[in-house]
């Protein structure tokens, strides 16, 4: 009598042949069969001779499997059915098996739900899936596969357990993948504009980028979002230094010439916060740069699985997202001031691709600018003859700015010390004049200004400051040098290490941090108080008998941020080796709480601009004489937290003597009486002063071309 039986199509194998596939018996077909088989048959201990001798048993099923009445049991049955078909029992075709092969046992009446049946010793099992079995041991990737396959079991179990569960982990990772994703692509380089509306876009970067994956199959479009999420992940970290340079250096960051500067900031923080903190800061943005990477590129590809799953769906809402942008785009859409249509990403990846090319071509531009100097082949006695004889000082003051003098919240201490400076001098015979000049640089940097200010060029990067500084390009102290009617002396209380600019500078010698003789303890940043510098400037160089003027160049520190703590003035002759500003220094103020509050940093700044200016203007009381004559400076504004993001790049300038004929030489120039520079006092580039004052002490000029 024929058997009927309903197959499905078996599971593909190894190679890719389909296996034969015989359906489990079902709960009945069991049941019967133990009830009609003597117990040790369904006990699976003995098996029947009918079963030995090749002969179905009515009603029993052997191994589980429904066969053909002449079939023997645990043989495999070759045939492809089409699911959901009644096949004949006479299309099934018989393979002859080995007398000998043993009867399959009998499995359990019914396998509980979610438990896979137990492994039986030296089969060969595939999982339910079709997949290869795992490497046996001893066999390449046997250590590897398992591992991965035990993880993504437990996982596979824990998703089966606890549904709900694993549906919210998956939309959650989902949602927060996509909130990375956008935010890196609509983020500002600003801190000041970390705005809601910011966030509130559409980037035409995503649209575009979906549409591309759509079009892929799966390995390139994978590629893709790795690498798509790179880029967006590199962005992202280059958006956040921006920040970082803007906030504190009034520009961006250069991708070409800035990685140098990560080092000072580290040596920065560890001058302010102390080693451990410097460290801490470093690791941590290592870390925070790798997790950036890493997430953005691990979102994109998650994203990009996501929109394969339904093509169709997605590939109807690129199209109409297409359209959207295209509109907002067109009628120029705005929510709260920011047009909703964004291409922020790849307008920042041009404005970088951009700022590279012109970085790289400035390079050669400004050498040739460099070599054309309107004083570089100018006679040694045809340069500054009227300022013969006397004793020439050029100071800067460490970040003081336009600000220190007219923001409401710094300039009335500020002011009221100029103003007190200025009377104390006039009691001593000196007068003063002062305008503005435009730096070449914000918030630090300080070296660019000195270099600007001495040069006569725009030293506004360091591939210039490389570039002039390695030069024969005529410095305004190296023009005193080139006369040889004066002894040069640089007083440089910032520097810790070899300095090659001292040739540049024209200056014979250079004292450092370490060649003052300072045994007081380091206010921060800075390594020893303006007071001190300035009387240990006295008494190794200015204070002693010589042939010859001095030409100097002294560079204050005591108004570096983190302005804290704050040194005091002290009596002169209480200096000694610098020990008595130990209590001074403990007694301070700690950096770590100025740096996080904004009033406290104007307020600490203004102290700090106060305290310099003091030390110098007393300094030049104290020692001054009929033959000095001072410059000071501003090298550049303090950082945008306490000048304002909208603050000038403006620093005071002022020129003091006792020689009523120096200042007579400036009277065109019509700068303010005194050391205050009036609001509307003239106000040039930073790079202009070295050929004015040249040009004004009797300088004649004779080009060098380039």
């Amino acid at each position: 009598m024929p058997v009927f039986t309903r197959f499905r199509r078996p599971p593909a194998t190894v190679d890719g042949t389909p296996s034969a596939f015989v359906p489990p018996a079902s709960k009945e077909a069991t049941e019967a069969a133990l009830e009609a088989a003597p117990d040790e048959a369904a006990s699976g201990d003995v098996a029947p001779a009918e079963a030995a001798s090749g002969k179905a048993v009515p009603g029993e099923a052997a191994s589980g499997e429904v066969v053909p009445g002449d079939a023997v049991p645990g043989e495999a049955v070759s045939i492809e059915a089409v699911p959901g078909e009644v096949v004949p029992a006479e299309a099934l075709r018989d393979e002859a098996v080995p007398a000998e092969a043993p009867p399959a046992e009998a499995p359990p009446a019914e396998a509980p739900p979610n438990e896979a049946p137990p492994a039986e010793a030296g089969a060969d099992h595939s999982g339910s899936d079709g997949a290869a079995p795992a490497a046996e041991d001893g066999e390449p990737g046997a250590g590897k596969s398992a591992p991965l396959r035990s993880r993504l079991a437990h996982w596979r179990a824990w998703r089966d357990r606890h549904p709900t569960a694993a549906l919210v982990l998956h939309w959650s990772a989902t949602v927060l993948a996509a909130g990375l994703v956008f935010a890196g692509l609509l983020m500002p380089n600003r801190v000041a504009a970390l705005q809601p509306n910011r966030f509130t876009r559409l980037p035409a970067e995503a649209i575009v980028v979906a549409a591309v994956m759509l079009a892929l199959p799966r390995r390139p479009r994978v590629i893709l979002a790795a690498v798509s999420g790179t880029v967006l992940g590199a962005l992202t970290i280059v958006n956040v230094l921006d920040m970082g340079f803007i906030e504190y250096l009034g520009r961006s960051f250069n991708l070409v010439l800035d990685w140098g500067l990560l080092d000072d900031a580290q040596s920065y923080v560890e001058d302010s916060m102390g080693r451990a903190t410097a460290i801490g800061a470093a690791v941590g943005a290592v870390v925070l740069v790798v997790l950036v990477l890493v997430l953005m590129a691990l979102a994109t590809v998650r994203l990009s699985n996501l929109l394969v799953r339904d093509t169709q769906t997605a590939t109807r809402a690129t199209l109409i997202a297409g359209t959207v942008w295209i509109t907002l785009s067109t009628l120029g859409v705005q929510f709260e001031g920011m047009p909703i249509a964004s291409d922020r990403a790849a307008g920042a990846l041009a404005i970088q691709a951009k700022r590279v090319r012109d970085t790289v071509r400035d390079e050669a531009a400004f050498a040739k600018e460099a070599k054309a100097d309107r004083f570089g082949a100018t006679p040694g006695d045809q340069l500054v003859p009227d300022l013969r004889g006397k004793d020439m000082i050029f100071t800067f003051i460490e970040s003081y700015g336009r600000s220190a003098i007219e923001d409401p919240g710094i300039a009335p201490g500020v002011d009221r010390t100029l103003d007190a400076s200025t009377a104390s001098l006039a009691k001593a015979g000196f007068q003063a004049k002062s305008g503005w000049l435009t730096s070449a640089t914000y918030g630090g940097s300080s070296w660019l200004g000195h270099s600007t200010t001495m040069s006569g060029l725009w030293v506004d990067n360091q591939q210039r400051y490389r570039t002039v500084t390695s030069s024969d390009h005529l410095s305004l102290t190296k023009a005193f040098k080139k006369t040889g009617d004066w002894d040069t002396v640089g007083v440089m209380p910032g520097i810790q290490k070899g300095w090659p600019e001292q040739s540049f500078y024209g200056l014979d010698k250079v004292y450092n941090a370490f060649q003052m003789g300072y045994k007081g303890p380091k206010f921060s940043w800075s390594t020893m108080p303006d007071q001190y510098a300035l009387e240990a400037f006295q008494r190794l160089e200015h204070g002693k008998k010589r042939d010859k003027p001095l030409m100097s160049e002294i560079i204050l520190t005591s108004s570096h941020q983190p302005w804290s703590p704050i040194p005091k003035m002290v009596g002169w002759d209480e200096l000694g080796d610098g020990s008595v500003f130990g209590p001074i220094q403990k007694a301070g103020t700690n950096p770590s709480d100025v740096i996080t509050d904004t009033t406290r940093s104007k307020q600490e700044y203004g102290k700090s601009i106060q305290y310099s200016v003091t030390s110098l203007t007393q300094w030049l009381e104290r020692y001054g004489t009929d033959d000095t004559v001072l410059v000071f400076l501003g090298d550049h504004q303090p950082i945008a937290r306490v000048s304002g993001n909208h603050a000038s790049r403006d620093v005071p300038v002022s020129i003091v003597a006792k020689d009523p004929k120096v200042l007579d030489k400036i009277a065109g120039w019509n700068w303010t009486e005194g050391l205050k520079p009036a609001k509307n006092a003239p106000v040039w580039k930073m790079s202009s002063f070295r050929d004015r004052f040249l040009t004004a002490y009797g300088s004649t000029p004779h080009p060098s071309e380039g």
